[in-house]
């Protein structure tokens, strides 16, 4: 019944397998992917014929995690998977960057990959399986897919590089990076990192295409098993005529628009010239769609061609320069930490906002339940690039950029013990043409510096782009959008003066070699340093303290016998607090308590309530107390949190007393001593043995009356 295909290796020191013909039998492409005990099965699917009157390649991936592979029912209500996590969309792009420049040209058909996680060790990441089994399974299809890839993470620890590290493994490394690519070339990079040097971050990507390669090959060995037929692609068009007839109507206006150096004049005469073409087309009875592509190409070459010959660049920059930049911190007067980060004609709005532990995001992962107190958020509207059209929720673009600037700050975070805080950054993109999730970096280090949080070094990022003819290539410094759209490579570069933060690398050729990934990355480096100088100007280190509309969190230690009296019954005692203080407190089941408050009188109010609770009472000491019951031989005090002593008949006077109520009633506020504390715990008090007036202790000669 089954026609079964297995490969199995071992890599980086566990089993790798790979299955086709048991599973899915009905997509194209189709393979169970197991490394240790983590499987995912990957699908590839293509529709038989291309949609029609499209320029691009309409490629999905989805990644998801089922609960059940790690043991789990899902929360919430309907108890079933729901919307992706941030994982899983992270994971959806990481499959996507490397595989989507390997389809054939000119190939339109619509295209679903989806890797579905079905089991986790808890010890082996399943993005790497499932980007190795998306690979897989487009390999053996017959989907015209120019691949395989392989990928894999690397670790940095203690000097070494470490292929696939395990979790453990990863708290300890430098570094976490994730490299995929062909045999041939690295196609994508996407990292962390602890301030490493160039050398370190190249060697990390070179060893990991290095070690990808058994990977590869037994992909090939499985395709070379059972991969399906190959399809037929329709014979490419012949374009010499349509090219020759577009260079006539437009090839001298589009010289000339690429001329002009603001972007929204030469948008506009852009569009002008994209209309007119299209319209000679109509007219002439030409494809209209071949036309559109043709036009397209004409002006890759127009703008390729300026930069590889001469050096030009479409605002007139030669391929090292930096645009002008201007910092601003403090630009709103409510936030607690705000920055303006203006780089040419890209600008990030910048905004942290410091809250406490009841402000962290709780994150329920198959690796389990764990807490983020660090987040940032991209928005992109379009505003930012002169567009009107719907404001949607954050997609998967605005997530990934989001998560590249937060693996850029997260190293120099100070920890959470150090900097008890939960820490949101927003980042509103008011103006964008080229690498605004780089804008994002600068504008997210400042705006933190600004709000107080300690900060170990400034971070600044840089987009790095590439065009590359033969042999002939020029690596861009800062690229525009227009330059990213119609170069080879889109290299993002993260990080301080010591070292690199945060690497992300997408080629779109199979032909970038070591020579031309160093010279990006020192370029990089050149520039990185330059706009951290820039920053400077505005805030070069963190404010001495958090602003003054944060909340002040003070922390302070309770036996962890005392949590219960803290909090009370059902809450009772720690809302109580809360409310009366206007604070706002979380406690950990370690004892560590944390109170934040708006005002040192509020946080020293809640803090000495918490204080009195946990207390243990102490002979000879004196303390205010409330009467709280009389009897015929004493009267009970509370005087220290819920503690209540007892103050005998005999110690409530100098004088003999012939009634309790002679001296005291319910409700009476007094001041006691405490003259012992039994085996039990019962506490003996004396009011003769203070002065109810001062507070004082009494004279010996007075108390003997």
């Amino acid at each position: 019944m089954f026609d079964i295909h297995r490969k199995e290796i071992t890599w980086g020191g566990r089993p790798l397998t790979l299955e086709s013909g048991r599973i899915a039998r009905q997509a194209d492409g189709a393979v169970l992917v197991t490394y240790g005990e983590t499987t995912v099965l990957c699908t590839a699917v293509a529709q038989k014929t291309p949609r029609v009157g499209i320029d691009f390649f309409p490629l999905t991936v989805n990644y998801q995690e089922k609960t059940f592979a790690a043991g789990k029912i899902p929360g919430g209500f309907f108890k079933r998977e729901g919307r992706p996590s941030q994982k899983e969309t992270l994971t959806s792009r990481l499959i996507d960057r490397p595989i989507r420049p390997l389809f054939a040209n000119g190939f339109r058909n619509e295209t679903q990959v989806i890797c579905t996680v079905l089991s986790h060790d808890l010890e082996n990441d399943p993005d790497v399986v499932a980007m190795v089994g998306a690979s897989a399974a487009l390999t053996i299809s017959g989907i015209p897919f120019l691949g395989p890839i392989g990928g894999a993470r690397v670790g940095y620890v203690d000097g070494q590089y470490v292929l696939n590290p395990t979790p453990a493994e990863l708290d300890d490394s430098a570094l976490d990076l994730i490299v995929a690519g062909t045999g041939e070339a690295v196609l994508m990079v996407e990292s962390e990192a602890r301030q490493l040097s160039e050398e370190v971050m190249l060697g990390a990507v070179l060893f990991g295409h290095k070690e990808m390669a058994p990977v590869i090959d037994a992909i090939v060995e499985l395709a070379e098993a059972c991969a399906k037929e190959p399809w037929a692609l329709p014979e490419p068009e012949p374009t010499e005529a349509i090219d020759g007839r577009v260079a006539e109507l437009a090839e001298a206006d589009l010289r000339a628009a690429y001329g002009e150096q603001v972007k929204q004049m030469r948008v506009e005469r852009l569009d002008q010239i994209r209309d007119r073409v299209a319209e000679a087309a109509e007219q002439e009875d030409l494809d209209a769609q071949l036309v559109k592509n043709r036009l397209k190409n004409l002006e890759k070459t127009i703008v390729r061609g300026a930069v590889l010959d001469n050096g030009q660049r479409i605002d007139g920059r030669d391929t090292r320069t930096v645009r002008p930049i201007v910092s601003e911190v403090g630009v709103l007067p409510m936030a607690h930490g705000s920055a303006l980060f203006t780089r040419g004609e890209t600008q990030a709005f910048v905004v942290t906002t410091l809250g406490t532990g009841q402000d962290e995001q709780i994150i329920d992962a198959l690796e389990g339940e764990y807490r983020e107190h660090f987040m940032l958020h991209y928005n992109f509207p379009p505003f930012s690039v002169g567009e009107a059209s719907f404001l949607r929720s954050p997609g998967r673009r605005e997530i990934g950029h989001g998560m590249l600037a937060w693996r850029a700050v997260h190293p120099l975070m100070p920890s959470k013990e150090d900097f008890p805080y939960t820490v949101r950054v927003v980042s509103e993109i008011t103006e964008s043409n080229g690498s605004s999730s780089m804008a994002t970096v600068c504008g997210t280090s400042l705006s933190l510096m600004d709000a107080g949080v300690p900060l170990s070094q400034s971070a600044a990022g840089i987009a790095m782009g590439l065009i590359k003819e033969g042999e002939r290539f020029v690596v861009l410094s800062d690229i525009l959008g227009d330059e990213d759209h119609l170069g080879d490579m889109d290299f993002k570069v993260a990080g301080t003066g010591a070292g690199i933060t945060s690497l992300q690398m997408d080629i779109k050729i199979t032909g970038i070699t070591a020579e031309i990934m160093s010279a990006a990355l020192e370029q990089a480096r050149e520039g990185r340093l330059h706009i951290l100088d820039e920053m400077a100007k505005a805030l070069s280190v963190s404010r001495e303290s958090v602003n003054e509309h944060a909340p002040r969190i003070t922390t302070i230690t309770v036996p962890k016998d005392k949590i219960r009296e803290v909090i009370g019954s059902g809450g009772k005692v720690i809302r109580e607090i809360t409310e009366e203080t206007g604070t706002k407190i979380d406690i950990e089941d370690d004892g560590t308590i944390k109170v934040a408050a708006t005002t040192s009188e509020a946080s020293e109010a809640a803090i000495n309530r918490i204080k009195d609770i946990v207390a243990e009472p102490e002979v000879g000491v004196i303390y205010d107390g409330t009467v709280v019951k009389v009897v015929d031989f004493g009267a009970f005090v509370n005087f220290i949190g819920k503690r209540d002593g007892l103050v005998h008949i005999s110690e409530l006077a100098p004088q003999r007393v012939r009634m309790v109520t002679d001296v005291v009633n319910e409700g009476d506020k007094v001041k006691v001593k405490v003259l012992g504390i039994d085996d039990r715990g019962k506490v003996r008090l004396s009011m003769k043995a203070v002065d109810q007036k001062t507070g004082a202790a009494a004279d010996p000669a007075q108390r003997a009356g």
